[in-house]
């Protein structure tokens, strides 16, 4: 075991007073500290050495490395581990080598001020991310518990909600919990006027559905108006069962090659909020209209690639999926995608010319895994009646690295 030099101390707007005596003897103890300048101030008047968190935070970590063998002593806002500092901590320096004393996190103190459970509640940080991130989570009654990026935060999520149809939400903004200056306003979405909010809040948010208000289901196949589209996209019935064959499991990695509008990386990453994906697409518009559509749909975090397969795979981290819907190329990108993959990986190519479905008779012979056609018919008015108008006939192949 090794010696524990690092301290980590949650500290709230209570300053020291809030410290239980294991905490204050730390920061006492301590020849360096590290912490914003709010922070610092939080803990008086400090003997050691300090340090302001630089800009980037991460370049701090060399600073505090080169501390190694001295006491010190990192202060963090309520609890370091969520979504706080101890995760970056930890990319650093073993947890052997540190000793953590969280404070009450600013989503404890919300439900409590609130009487909300928070096992019952979508926990999450808009701070550093798009604000679109919450749209996932924006679901009929939901309760949110969200960190604030500022203080412009709440307004700008007040008037998300208003225009998807859910302006009848109620915002409760938390501000400066657990210090004197505590405050806890709520409004409704449509109707929010607060001003002077303090940089430092969380929102709770109780979300009321309009009839109208688009919702992201949580099944696959969402309706292809809904993207942004030139006609290259997976339509919704083939794409639901596109992401039932590729099968994404949490944490996974999609190579969407031939993105197109993005809509299967999307509903990949919908999946699950740790999932991630590749969009490859050759051309700027689509590509450029790929990362519109994750932001409309709250994902983000799709990371868009402008190049041509099977040169623009060549840097890119080693996919558990990969589905190709805009033509499956020669026959060496088949080999280069099957190569990228880990055993247990699965690659999905759909195919609605007979010239690539002929290629996919081909590379199954030559690899195995699976040969599927589906047929989508939709009833449409022909004179005075109905008759059924069938979309083309797609051949799936589905390969599972053995």
């Amino acid at each position: 075991m090794r010696e524990r030099w690092l301290a980590v101390v949650g500290i709230g707007e209570d300053g020291v007073d809030g410290l239980s005596p294991a905490a204050r003897r730390l920061v006492a103890q301590a020849a360096f500290v590290v912490g914003g300048r709010r922070h610092l101030a939080l803990a008086g008047p400090l003997s050691a050495e300090t340090l302001v968190w630089p800009s980037p935070i991460e370049n701090a970590l060399d600073l505090i490395e080169a501390q190694r063998g001295r006491s010190v002593c990192v202060l963090a806002t309520g609890d370091p581990f969520f979504f706080g500092v101890g995760a970056m901590l930890m990319r650093r320096f073993a947890a052997d080598e540190m000793i953590c004393v969280p404070a009450p996190s600013a989503f404890a103190l919300a439900a409590a001020r609130l009487g909300w459970s928070q096992q019952d509640c979508a926990l999450l940080t808009l701070h550093g991310r798009p604000l679109e991130a919450i749209i996932p989570h924006l679901q009929p009654g939901a309760r949110i518990l969200a960190l604030s990026w500022d203080d412009a935060t709440p307004a700008k999520l007040a008037a998300l909600l208003a225009a998807r149809g859910m302006g009848r939400s109620k915002l409760t903004v938390c501000e400066a919990m657990g210090g004197l200056s505590e405050r806890v306003r709520t409004t409704e979405a449509q109707t929010y006027a607060l001003d002077n909010v303090a940089a430092l809040n969380t929102i709770a948010l109780e979300v009321v559905v309009d009839r109208g208000a688009r919702i992201l289901p949580r099944a696959a196949g969402l309706p292809d108006d809904w993207f942004e589209h030139d006609g290259q996209i997976t339509k919704r019935e083939i794409r639901a069962i596109t992401l039932s064959q590729l099968a994404p499991a949490r944490g996974e990695l999609l190579w969407d090659v031939g993105s197109g509008s993005g809509s299967v990386a999307i509903e990949w990453m919908l999946a699950d909020p740790a999932n991630r994906a590749v969009a490859i697409e050759a051309r700027h518009d689509r590509a450029a209209r790929a990362a519109r559509n994750a932001l409309t749909f709250g994902v983000p975090g799709l990371s868009v690639v402008t190049g041509e397969a099977p040169q623009a795979l060549a840097d890119l981290p080693a996919p558990d999926a990969i589905f190709i819907g805009g033509g499956a190329g020669a026959p060496e990108m088949i080999d280069r995608v099957i190569l990228a993959l880990a055993p247990g990986g699965r690659l999905v190519v759909n195919a609605v010319t007979l010239e690539t479905q002929a290629a996919l008779v081909d590379w199954r012979a030559r690899h195995g895994g699976e040969l599927t056609q589906f047929s989508v018919a939709h009833a449409e008015p022909v004179g005075r009646f109905s008759g059924w108008r069938p979309a083309m006939p797609v051949v799936q192949w589905r390969l599972v690295k053995p």
